[in-house]
């Protein structure tokens, strides 16, 4: 899912570029930023649903 955002923000920092856009604060850099941010925590496992299972016994 992260990985999934840094795209949107990586495409819109594009977007921002090439047509010279900027909202105030919302820069392309802004963007950028916030998309290496992104894959830094898909990177290292933040945001991975890993659920397992264990099985009680009975005894």
């Amino acid at each position: 899912m992260l990985a999934v955002v840094a795209a949107v923000l990586f495409g819109l920092a594009l977007l921002f570029e090439l047509a010279g856009i900027s909202v105030q604060v919302i820069t392309s850099s802004l963007l950028v930023t916030a998309g290496l941010l992104c894959l830094a925590l898909y990177f290292a496992g933040v945001g991975s649903r890993q659920v397992t299972y264990r099985r009680r016994t009975r005894r």
